[in-house]
């Protein structure tokens, strides 16, 4: 299992990282310094606001099949077209609670516009998750990599055309971000529709009452978990904009750094792709996890560190590179956020395990207490810190949740604390660190002190013997596994 994790994990990395930084620091960045902050900004509140109801959406419906199907491939059969039409009904009343809410809230006019195209957005992206996680289930790695950036490949194409196309002599408009999007989403969502339906073999357009009812009932927990995770991951731009009187202004400078941030934490949500359905089995076979959970924690936080190690470095001169307006406030910003990289990873590996292993009840407790952390710091600190408040807030509650959940995996699965393992962890903080910030001096050049940092960590993380020969090995076999 280690092996197969770690050879589908380098396939479904290259590819990613031939497509999404691309997509994020050229297409997202460019639409950002084209329309704005102000106009992001007013984007980006209300992506935010139109995914805290997603969980009438999902209802904790795409975890639960991925753990289900993964354990029980027949299955897909009977569930695909039952889950499927129920996702329809879904998203009936998603959007109805969402535009509830906000006329609630005071939404009108453009605002309105924004929010119903994105909530059609939203849909259509549930759909393509849920589509996936059958497709992943089955252990097609490599055809749910494909899936998983082909909708923002053809947000390339269509949105590089509007940046740099010429082809109108309009400037760009933040709406034509949102239909490019619908159009990609539409047609992945289309495409893996089909992969699935090869598979299962049947699809009717019928509601199956008495399945509805069974899922969403065992789907409940997992519905709880993704509510309370999308109020503690899309509250502060929501309460940024809804406290401040510049809210919107302030809403753009905190986007600019929590994308970049975004960015990064694909990585981690590729290792939680991967390690869902394999952990579920492996857990379902009766298999010892400690193995693939080192190996998975150990790959992923060493660059984790780097990362970080880098951003708190050049938070300015990336800002800079990347953005036009509100430098310094987004690079402050920046920098608190990415330090709450290296806890949002770690939960990626964790919170991944708990769910595999059915832990909803402690990964409940543990959200709820996340959230209600994350919303009194955001009432308390942005009245006068702004977006800076925000991402303090973040900052405190991420590490929180990742602590939590380690000690509840620890407890559960009976692994006990290796306190030669944790000097491992400190050196390779320290000395890592140490290096990186003496090298900054000797490379002036971002990118080249950039690839000092992630060799020094790589080179640090193998003497340690954090990433040793087994792994090493595996990352340098290709054989083919789907």
């Amino acid at each position: 299992m280690k092996r197969k994790f770690v050879i589908n994990l380098l396939f479904v990395l290259v590819l990613n990282l031939l497509i999404k930084p691309f997509w994020i620091l050229g297409i997202d960045v460019g639409v950002q310094n084209a329309v704005g902050s102000n106009e992001y900004g007013l984007y980006y509140h209300l992506l935010s606001f139109s995914i805290l109801l997603n969980i009438v959406l999902d209802f904790g419906i795409t975890n639960y099949n991925n753990r289900n199907i993964a354990q029980h491939n027949h299955m897909l059969k009977r569930y695909f077209s039952g889950i499927f039409n129920v996702k329809i009904i879904l998203s009936l009343v998603y959007l109805c609670l969402t535009f509830l809410a906000a006329f609630m809230v005071g939404y009108k006019g453009k605002e309105l516009w924004l929010l119903f195209l994105l909530g059609i957005n939203q849909i259509l992206s549930s759909f393509i998750l849920y589509l996936r996680s059958n497709v992943s289930a089955l252990h097609l790695f490599k055809t749910d990599a494909l899936l998983s950036v082909m909708d923002r490949l053809l947000m390339i194409m269509l949105c590089g055309i509007l940046l740099w196309g010429n082809f109108t002599n309009q400037a760009f408009q933040i709406e034509w971000f949102v239909y490019a999007q619908f159009w990609a989403y539409l047609a992945t969502m289309l495409v893996a529709f089909i992969i699935v339906f090869n598979k299962a073999k049947l699809f009717r357009m019928k509601v199956d009452i008495a399945l509805f009812l069974l899922i969403l009932r065992q789907s409940m927990p997992f519905a709880l978990l993704v509510l309370l995770m999308s109020f503690y991951y899309r509250l502060d731009s929501v309460m940024i904009d809804l406290i401040m009187e510049e809210g919107k202004q302030e809403v753009g400078i905190y986007a600019q750094a929590y994308r970049i941030l975004e960015a990064f934490n694909m990585l981690g949500f590729l290792f939680a792709g991967l390690l869902l359905p394999i952990f579920s089995k492996m857990i379902k076979d009766k298999l010892k996890i400690d193995g693939l959970l080192n190996t998975s924690f150990n790959i992923l936080f060493v660059p984790a560190l780097a990362i970080t190690a880098v951003s708190l470095m050049h938070s300015q001169s990336i800002m800079d590179l990347l953005y036009v307006e509100h430098i310094i406030e987004s690079a402050e910003v920046y920098a608190i956020l990415m330090i709450s990289f290296i806890a949002i990873a770690l939960t990626y590996i964790y919170g991944t395990l708990l769910t595999a292993n059915g832990s909803l009840k402690q990964l409940n407790i543990i959200a709820l207490i996340g959230f209600a952390t994350n919303f009194i710091l955001n009432y308390l600190l942005i009245p006068d810190y702004g977006a800076k408040g925000a991402a303090i807030a973040t900052l405190i509650t991420q590490f929180f949740v990742s602590i939590a959940q380690i000690m509840v995996v620890k407890r559960l699965f009976q692994i006990s604390y290796e306190f030669q393992l944790l000097m491992k962890y400190i050196l390779l903080l320290v000395f890592g660190g140490t290096g990186s910030y003496f090298l900054k001096d000797v490379f002036s050049n971002f990118l080249v002190h950039a690839t000092a940092v992630a060799i020094v960590f790589s080179v640090l993380a193998v003497l340690l013997g954090l990433i040793g020969k087994d792994q090493i090995q595996s990352l340098l076999k290709r054989k083919t596994i789907d």
